[in-house]
């Protein structure tokens, strides 16, 4: 019995119950099954670059139509996330998750006996939806399950390890796959593992009710919001990339895509039933902490896929290598990540936590931008890799859950899309940016006269450098516009807490 204070008096109280060991051990491991279904979602958005070579031997691609194996799956997943993010909310999380998951199983399957261009293009765009579906609701499942500070600070670090680990991962199992099997297999595995987590997400995640369509489901919302993103990826992943970003098409498709959010917005704030009610953003860390992973994903994901292209074009490393030289990024990112973040978040504060994370990123890249041509790993790489891994680990699990901490239970399916939406968006960003910078400086020092190894490391120079400048760009909108959030009972309300419980 604890005693609480009532007109001056104290009186005692009843401790809260504490949940039994059973359901507390299920909650564990329902996370860790949802963490594998994310994992397995993630993989794919790389395990596929270190195979690119062997697939376009294999079905004939042509250099430019090979970048579609990769953008087909980025278009279908960056998309949909917000809408299936959204879907959770309404029809069930659970429902979502597990109806992702057969789509991305089947999907899977179609991809590893595609023996046509077209096939495999279009199997990828089915295994985007399914991974879309997937994905979007399992950071609001894990809010939802884990409402004690310390136990959703842990939770969170644990998934956010997943979420951002896994490309590293993803570089090490299709090299091992690739050139142990062949490029097949790195879609057959996907089927065993989604069947098996699919077998014990029925067994333990809750079944939660969603909150219904009321009056009616948004479909011109959904249906803005849908084509909307998809244009933007598609316009990021290929005019942007492949015409530069002033040319016509690029120009032309960016302004049908920001005409068709401001249609979006427009109707968000006037319909009945939104899909996403606009009062969300009345938390100025949900849209700070979503500005915030804009830059921070846009800078590490161009820096993994440049990097291995140095690693593979100057270094001439195989996919082996290169999946081993970034499997630092991933040792000491799962260490922090899993171990330490929850301490760290919990003592200082997510914000506090977040910023000295940010700032050995910034190391880290300024680094890699000074990497030689004749560049040796342990000297010129592996700093990098470390300063990576170390940042990385303590910040983005604090930044995720920021991005969380604002949302009610009943939006929490919607801010999981959201964060997920702006983790893509801002991986499409960063990689169309970084890789034509890359590209045109490389083209401009091949004309002049240098050597091919000298202008493609001064390309990778250029880009790690603007790659540093996006994450000092969320460094100070994360310095200036987010806030701490101590545990509830340490908390006191905030004006943006009460404007968006008020909404």
């Amino acid at each position: 019995m604890s005693t609480i204070e009532i007109d001056g008096q104290l009186e005692s109280a009843p401790e809260r119950p504490t949940p039994p060991a059973t359901n507390d051990r299920s909650r564990w491991i329902a996370l860790y099954v949802l963490c594998v279904g994310m994992l397995m979602i993630v993989l794919d958005a790389t395990v596929v670059n270190v195979a690119l070579p062997s697939i376009q031997d294999d079905l004939g691609f042509s250099t430019g139509s090979l970048a579609w194996v990769v953008n087909a799956y980025l278009i279908s997943f960056g998309g949909l996330l917000l809408l299936a993010g959204r879907f959770g909310d309404l029809i069930g999380r659970r429902t979502i998750f597990l109806s992702g998951l057969a789509v991305f199983v089947a999907a899977s399957l179609l991809c590893g006996i595609a023996h046509d261009q077209g096939v495999l293009v279009a199997a990828r765009f089915l295994q985007g939806i399914g991974g879309a579906m997937t994905s979007a609701v399992i950071l609001g499942m894990i809010v939802t399950m884990f409402q004690e500070p310390r136990e959703q600070a842990k939770a969170i670090g644990v998934y956010a390890f997943v979420a951002s680990a896994g490309g590293a991962v993803g570089l090490l199992a299709g090299g091992v796959l690739t050139q142990a099997i062949n490029w097949h297999w790195i879609f057959f595995i996907n089927i065993p593992i989604g069947i098996a987590t699919a077998a014990f997400a029925i067994r333990l995640l809750p079944h939660d009710k969603g909150l219904g369509f009321g009056s009616g489901a948004d479909v011109p919302g959904a249906a803005l919001v849908t084509a909307a993103l998809v244009l933007g990826v598609y316009t990021i992943v290929d005019p942007a990339a492949n015409d530069g970003w002033t040319a016509g098409r690029t120009l032309m498709l960016g302004a049908v895509t920001l005409v068709l959010l401001a249609a979006f917005v427009a109707r968000e704030a006037t319909a009945r039933n939104p899909l996403m009610p606009l009062r969300i953003f009345r938390s100025r860390n949900i849209t700070g902490a979503n500005i915030v992973q804009v830059l921070g994903v846009a800078g590490m994901f161009g820096m993994f896929f440049l990097g291995a292209l140095y690693l593979q074009r100057i270094l001439g490393y195989d996919a082996l290598e290169i999946g081993l030289a970034f499997l630092p990024v991933t040792i000491i990112m799962g260490t922090l990540s899993v171990r330490y973040s929850e301490r760290l978040v919990m003592r200082f504060g997510a914000r506090t936590t977040l910023l000295p994370g940010f700032v050995l990123i910034i190391a880290g890249l300024v680094w890699f931008a000074q990497v030689p041509v004749h560049g040796q790993y342990v000297t010129d790489v592996l700093p990098t890799m470390i300063l990576l891994g170390t940042g990385a680990g303590i910040s983005f699990p604090a930044l995720m859950g920021l991005a969380m901490s604002g949302a009610k239970p009943e939006d929490a399916g919607l801010a999981s899309g959201l964060v997920n939406t702006t983790a893509q968006v801002g991986g499409a960003l960063g990689l169309a940016v970084l890789a034509t910078v890359a590209t045109s400086r490389t083209t401009q020092l091949v004309a002049e006269g240098h050597s091919m190894a000298s202008a493609l490391t001064s390309g990778y120079h250029l880009a790690f450098w603007i790659a540093a400048g996006l994450m000092t760009a969320g460094l100070v909108v994360a310095a200036t516009v987010l806030k701490d959030t101590p545990a509830p009972e340490q908390a006191p309300v905030s004006e943006d807490d009460h404007e968006y419980a008020a909404a």
